[in-house]
């Protein structure tokens, strides 16, 4: 238990999420995401074990950051834990959001969800991102890029034997 504990501390769950919209986001059909994404913004970010999100320059949001394509939406955070993730994910008011979400987004053939553990306090990067999504996408689950349903716990802390360290 307490090298799971430390584990956590030492890792957090950096997660992407991408959707194709329905519509550009100034048609009156996305009003109902719109007005929802400072609302859920401010609940993700008051959310225990919450850490990070990424926000486009002078905005709150991410809604102007297109890195894979024109119509592509992106959300990208970290979270302290993967549970800390499910909860706001599936046990707050963010669940409303996800049920409605194809009135607002093509359903994906695709993967549209990466999970992966990052070190604390590193901050992934749209290209990090976009390479794990890439690597769930074309080899599945692994411990370097998974999702909810087939998930990886963090990476465990080095071990080390009294053989590995020198005397001074």
């Amino acid at each position: 238990m307490g090298a799971m504990l430390r584990a956590m501390a030492d890792h957090h769950l950096a997660q992407l999420n991408v959707g194709t919209l329905n519509a550009p986001l100034d048609d009156p059909s996305m009003a109902g995401f719109v007005d929802n994404l400072a609302p859920i913004n401010a609940l993700a970010d008051a959310s225990p074990g919450f850490v990070w999100r990424y926000t486009d320059e002078g905005s709150d949001d991410a809604t102007d950051a297109r890195p894979f394509g024109d119509d592509l939406l992106i959300n990208l955070s970290v979270w302290a834990s993967w549970e800390a993730l499910w909860e706001f994910t599936y046990r707050s008011d963010h669940i409303d959001l996800l049920r409605r979400r194809r009135e607002w987004f093509r359903h994906m053939r695709d993967a549209g969800l990466v999970l992966w553990w990052i070190p604390a306090g590193h901050i992934p990067t749209l290209d990090e991102a976009g390479e794990r999504l890439s690597l769930l996408r074309h080899h599945g689950p692994t411990a370097e890029a998974f999702t909810f349903k087939d998930s990886f716990g963090p990476p465990k802390p080095p071990t080390f034997s009294p053989a590995d360290s020198t005397s001074l």
